[in-house]
């Protein structure tokens, strides 16, 4: 039993060792192949019109993902994030403001165990920093995956679409 007890401690102080440790960082590309939810676009698309990649990394390892648009409106499809972000990046450079008012999550994945809940921790923080974003709201698919991830890490569901879903993190 003692035994037991030590493995589940060193299992924990490793699992927070690596949570306190990790970092949010921009990112210029990623592995698209990785992505388990929306693989077919690619990095030209991820960040072209005011849209970012984000990951969490942790001892040079890249741990999670998380892929935005900034829109001032609620894409339904990935075919409305397209035309939002490119209105919203064209307004922008009008007016030289920032781009969009709504960061648009619409993929994120975790390489490793509770990457996925700190991601959204992280950019959640980040965002709340910003003074032009006011809304955070995710493109997610129609799923009881993503629908209990987001549920579970504070969202309520906002709209449910023909074959997306749209949660909202309140800032």
């Amino acid at each position: 039993m003692k035994k037991f007890n030590l493995n589940v401690k060193e299992k924990l102080d490793s699992f927070f060792d690596w949570i306190k440790g990790a970092e949010l960082i921009e990112l210029n590309s990623c592995d698209t192949k990785e992505d388990p939810v929306r693989p077919e676009l690619d990095n030209k698309f991820r960040t072209s019109y005011g849209r970012k990649i984000f990951g969490v990394k942790y001892k040079n390892e890249i741990c999670a993902i998380m892929c935005f648009g900034f829109t001032n409106d609620i894409p339904r499809n990935v075919e409305e994030l397209d035309l939002m972000t490119k209105d919203a990046y064209l307004q922008s450079a009008l007016r030289d403001q920032n781009v969009g008012k709504i960061a648009i999550a619409y993929t994120v994945w975790s390489k490793k165990k509770g990457g996925g809940k700190l991601i959204v921790k992280e950019v959640f923080k980040k965002i709340k920093q910003t003074n032009h974003l006011n809304r955070l709201i995710t493109l997610s698919p129609l799923t009881d995956m993503a629908r209990n991830f987001h549920l579970h890490n504070g969202a309520f569901e906002l709209r449910v679409n023909e074959t997306t879903q749209n949660f909202e993190y309140k800032i």
